[in-house]
């Protein structure tokens, strides 16, 4: 018989609950459990022979209770594992949420167990969390429920999660190098600026001579960032916070941001790169779960993770709509390599987008990694270059007058 709606919402979901008892020999135990309340918790603990004196329920903000892409990839991964097993759905989320370490994560996966035993969908209960998936991953999930192959897709969300977060890891890495020596410079001269330099201008007043161009510049300087640094730090960090607040809110500005990153020196290759691989990555993980090539398109294009390929997957996707070739759908938009677009005009003619585009996302990704190793090994020389340029120079500045002294004498 179905449930009533009532007999729905009066549904009690587990709670985890931390514990301290006796045992049966009187010794201090300690644990963590799933209950429906407290006192079904101090039953089963009675009927494991454990005296509880202590029960409390455990915070999901306890212990960096943010949930990250990782954790959904990691989830997938074990629920693929399980169902494959043969274990039924709603155990299997109860086994992986059970033993998570976050609670955040072991929640989320609690209540979506819940709302799958009420009778909803498992992609309609994902489909109510967008915050940790998104419409891709919703809409795989729902064509492995509708082909009855939930642990297949399943297992293709988690290595279509996997390798986008490890692309996305590089990438970052990418981008977080040249900000970091930028940052050490800053912070190096700053202090040298405002710690070190005074230090010498009070042993050059006794010198009674007039000071090199050079060191006068740098202790003009000093007493510069002595004087305004606080309101130059307090300008900054305003322009900071509109740069930010602004790019949130304005689509425009992050548009010219994108494309003006896809140009630039060293980064501006790997960013093009990395997005081409999201997309062929994207579009292989979603064809080979048999989504329509123009339903899949608009998930593509939110994968991309650039404003401009994302522009590109639409228009390519209206292309498509109206009959056009996916390959010179591809050539319009002057954003493809031609080696892209051949693998793709080849996966199409044989009947095997899926897999083209899979080697497409493989060599990409490697091209990636290639490049911000070799980024990596550029830069480290360009750092020493550059501190050794800044520092060096205060340093030759503040001696400067002590060698004129010297030669002087």
């Amino acid at each position: 018989m179905a449930q009533s709606s009532s007999a729905i919402r009066a549904i009690k979901r587990d709670i985890p609950f931390l514990w301290e008892g006796k045992d049966k020999r009187g010794k201090v135990v300690k644990g963590k459990s799933l209950a429906k309340d407290e006192q079904a918790l101090r039953a089963e603990l009675r009927r494991q022979g454990v005296a509880p004196n202590k029960i409390r329920k455990q915070s999901s903000r306890v212990g960096g209770g943010s949930i990250k892409p990782e954790d959904i990839a990691v989830f997938s991964r074990q629920l693929a594992t399980m169902l494959a097993a043969g274990i039924p759905l709603v155990q299997a989320f109860d086994i992986v949420g059970a033993g998570h370490e976050k609670p955040a994560m072991q929640k989320l996966i609690l209540d979506i167990k819940a709302d799958i035993e009420g009778g909803t969908s498992l992609h309609e209960a994902l489909g109510k969390r967008p915050l940790y998936f998104d419409d891709l991953y919703v809409n795989l999930v729902e064509a492995g429920e509708q082909a009855g192959a939930l642990e297949s897709l399943l297992d293709k969300v988690a290595t279509y999660k996997e390798k986008t977060e490890a692309l996305k890891k590089k990438v970052k890495k990418a981008l977080f190098y040249p900000t970091a020596v930028l940052v050490v410079a800053v912070i190096v001269t700053v202090i040298l600026l405002i710690f070190v330099i005074p230090q010498f201008e009070d042993l050059f007043k006794g010198f009674g001579a007039e000071l090199p161009a050079f060191t006068q510049m740098v202790i003009n300087l000093s007493n510069f960032v002595q004087q305004k640094g606080i309101y130059i730090a307090i300008v900054l960090g305003a322009a900071g916070w509109f740069f930010f607040y602004t790019k949130k809110r304005s689509k425009k500005m992050r548009e010219t941001l994108d494309r003006l990153a896809l140009k630039l020196p060293i980064i501006g290759p790997i960013l093009n790169k990395s997005a081409i691989a999201r997309f062929a990555r994207t579009l292989s993980t979603m064809f080979a779960a048999g989504v329509p090539l123009v339903e899949a398109m608009e998930s593509v294009a939110g994968a991309t993770g650039n404003i401009v390929y994302e522009n590109a997957t639409l228009a390519m996707r209206d292309e498509v709509a109206t009959g056009t070739r996916l390959q010179r759908a591809m050539e319009n938009t002057g954003l493809f390599p031609n080696m892209v677009i051949q693998m793709i005009a080849v996966g199409e003619e044989a009947g095997a987008l899926d897999e083209m585009s899979g080697k497409v996302a493989g060599f990409y990704e490697a091209e990636v990694d290639n490049a911000v190793d070799a980024m990596s090994s550029l830069l480290e020389p360009l750092i020493m270059a550059i501190l050794g340029v800044l520092v060096g120079g205060l340093v030759i500045a503040m001696y400067l007058p002590i060698f004129k002294l010297g030669a002087v004498v």
